[in-house]
């Protein structure tokens, strides 16, 4: 049977770029995958076409092989070096699926050691708003594993060479087949490290590592917001055998402050004033989070309600850029028991007072006296 079209079989078009070209193999070879469709011949067939126009499709020379003699550039080994010749599926695939899959399909072209990265570790750590807004320096204590001193983080006893693995002979990686596909994974005897202990470390028993009580003094940035993690690369647990660190993550937490509120970089707090002085009018000072003061002027007949911006008294920008605003609500405060004075006076204040001094409440009753004529 005559061979389809190679932009065919993938769905693309001869103008398609490399990028277009592997998306449309990408798909097909998901969908017709061997795992997915055990025992559909039909599926695989359509797998190894889709793979072998790919093949020729994702190469600049073998492209324009095919693209000037089509299938017979490919036959009895034509085309040169671009032929297709003899074209090896299972080599072949495991290079495409390491490309689109990562370390399950060829991963043995990354450093073995990653494998052996040592574990990330979570911190927590409470702070007052009054730091966060500062910032500081902060000394912590954990228990980790720490590169064995004995061994230097081989693993191996002093004076005694590692040598490589007897499953995999030093690549890390071991292939098994599936049918006419080949999967590569990583070698379970030396964990992706391609090397073999005879003689191990007393000290750490051939683990290159061993348990240990860290400190380190860590810096807490200015305007760190509560649930802000903060890495520190290469300060988790060491690795086995010599590999690479892992990672420290500090999460913040911010405690609750029993005056201010905080929203992003602004900060909210409450004022409560006097009836007196919201209708009189006066001058207060108010606490801000850096532990100073600021003065607010407030206008006679202010409002129960009523906010006052204070531009830049909020919390710094961890990544600088000045700071937020504080916004201060004023609520005025209805006495709860008065004496025979101020109660005689409040009386005299009623008998003189007249509904222009309260426009809202003017405002209130013609409403309802209209509500209640209609």
């Amino acid at each position: 049977m005559a061979k389809r079209d190679y932009y065919d079989v993938l769905g693309v078009s001869k103008s398609s770029n490399a990028d277009q070209i592997k998306s449309a193999y990408r798909k097909l070879a998901v969908k017709y995958h061997p795992d997915k469709n055990k025992g559909d011949k039909a599926a695989e067939e359509k797998f190894k076409e889709a793979s072998e126009a790919y093949h020729v499709l994702s190469n600049s020379e073998r492209k324009q092989n095919y693209d000037n003699f089509g299938h017979a550039a490919f036959e009895n080994g034509g085309g040169g070096r671009g032929g297709f010749g003899n074209f090896d599926f299972s080599s072949h695939f495991s290079d495409i699926f390491e490309d689109f899959f990562g370390e399950g399909f060829g991963g043995g072209r990354k450093n073995r050691r990653s494998n052996n990265r040592g574990s990330d570790l979570r911190y927590d750590l409470s702070i007052t708003l009054e730091e966060a807004y500062g910032g500081k320096k902060q000394d912590i204590k954990f228990s980790t594993s720490e590169k064995c001193d004995v061994c230097k983080g081989s693993g191996s006893k002093p004076g005694h060479n590692v040598s490589s693995c007897s499953m995999c002979g030093g690549h890390g990686q071991v292939r098994s087949s599936q049918g006419f596909f080949t999967v590569q994974q990583t070698c379970p005897q030396c964990s992706g490290s391609g090397e073999e202990i005879t003689n191990p470390c007393s000290g750490c028993s051939g683990q290159g590592k061993k348990q240990a009580t860290k400190r380190l003094s860590v810096t807490i940035p200015k305007g760190v917001d509560d649930g802000t993690r903060i890495r520190l690369a290469g300060k988790g647990e060491a690795g086995s055998r010599g590999a690479g660190n892992g990672d420290l993550y500090l999460f913040i937490n911010v405690y609750s402050h029993e005056l201010f509120k905080r929203s992003e970089e602004n900060l909210f707090f409450e004022c409560p004033i006097s009836i007196a002085d919201a209708a009189l009018g006066t001058s207060i000072e108010i606490p801000t989070i850096d532990g100073g003061k600021a003065k607010i002027k407030i206008p006679p007949g202010t409002q129960s309600g009523k906010q006052f911006r204070l531009k830049s008294k909020g919390m710094p920008f961890m990544r600088g850029g000045g700071n937020g605003d504080l916004y201060v609500q004023l609520n005025t405060e209805i006495p709860i028991s008065l004496n025979k004075e101020q109660k005689e006076l409040l009386e005299k204040f009623r008998e003189i007072e007249n509904e222009k001094s309260n426009p809202s409440i003017k405002k209130f009753f013609q409403k309802a006296k209209s509500f209640w004529k209609n």
